[in-house]
């Protein structure tokens, strides 16, 4: 934490010119945003931090503040399809920056662990070249938490070397908008990328050497932090879509627990803690609460690093033995 809150407080902090009102979809985008941006301006967040991105009812005053941006900068429509639409309606002077759509990364496969095990979709081993653009084909949705992600996992900000790549597009989109200020954005930027590189490094060591010990994700969200750290899910509660698990899930679970030596059973607050609960019971299993999105931290440059590192904990304190 210390290191990369350091790693913050160097950037520039003079403003040459008027910076864009941008505006972002979730807090660690915000985080990651607000970075880039430095002392230029703050950006804004659509869904506060801890919202259900899959899931979220805009409110009166978010279509104001959707009409007033200069630019909308979000993860993209296989996350959250519901907001394509409001954006095209309430924000239609705002060029719209997907980061799903950068180069120079690697999109991972959805894995449908939710369906009794994992899945394995020959992922490679963490290298992050470009996938290419990919049709994400999702179908609007119907009920709570019912819509399709597509071919690819869009959960990708979990990974911090992705967000590396990330901060660089942003950079380089806000500079072109607003060339003024360009070389702070890249220093910004640049700073940014060190202070991620560092996170990295420090939450792998503390991940190191838990690659073999079976747990259970609330829903299959996790997959850019598990890759990234050698951790992989026997199975998952719900699936990529967060929703509400049925019977014969639950009951292939608790037969699992067993068959695979599973030691914990995340929960987070998309899917609560009811079912970890009745998936652990009559075993020696641990349950965790685990979060991707923020919950409870303030947002602003801060929150990602905050994040990750609350993650990575959380990971190693119901994964570790005799803890």
């Amino acid at each position: 934490m210390i290191r990369f809150l350091a790693a913050l407080s160097v950037f520039p902090s003079v403003a040459l010119a008027d910076v864009p009102r941008v505006m972002t979809d979730i807090a660690p985008v915000h985080s990651l945003t607000a970075q880039v941006m430095g002392d230029l301006g703050q950006p804004d967040v659509l869904l506060p931090p801890g919202a259900d991105p899959h899931d979220y009812a805009l409110r009166p005053s978010d279509a104001e503040r959707l009409g007033t941006a200069d630019l909308v900068i979000w993860v993209g429509e296989s996350l959250t399809p519901w907001l394509e639409e409001p954006l095209e309606t309430l924000a239609p002077q705002a060029p719209r920056f997907e980061l799903l759509e950068v180069d120079g990364w690697t999109k991972l496969e959805t894995r449908g662990i939710d369906d009794h095990g994992h899945e394995d979709h020959g992922h490679d081993d963490h290298g992050h070249d470009d996938h290419g653009h990919d049709d994400h084909g999702h179908d609007d949705h119907g009920d709570e938490h019912a819509h399709d992600h597509g071919d690819y996992d869009p959960h990708a900000w979990l990974d911090p070397v992705v967000a590396q790549t990330w901060v660089s597009a942003i950079a380089g989109e806000l500079s072109a908008l607003d060339p003024d200020n360009a070389a702070t954005y890249s220093a910004n930027a640049k700073a940014t990328i060190a202070a991620l590189a560092a996170l990295e490094a420090d939450l792998a060591a503390q991940l190191a050497g838990l690659s073999e010990r079976a747990y259970i994700l609330p829903h299959d969200g996790y997959q850019y932090f598990e890759t990234r750290f050698g951790l992989t899910a026997q199975a998952a509660i719900s699936g990529i879509d967060a929703r509400t698990p049925g019977p014969a899930q639950i009951a292939s679970l608790r037969e699992e627990m067993t068959e695979q030596n599973v030691v914990c059973v995340f929960s987070d607050a998309e899917i609560g803690d009811r079912w970890a609960t009745v998936v652990i019971e009559g075993t020696a299993a641990k349950t965790a609460e685990i979060d991707g999105v923020g919950v409870g931290l303030a947002a602003g440059p801060a929150l990602y690093g905050q994040m990750l590192e609350r993650l990575a904990a959380q990971f190693a304190d119901c994964l570790s033995p005799n803890t």
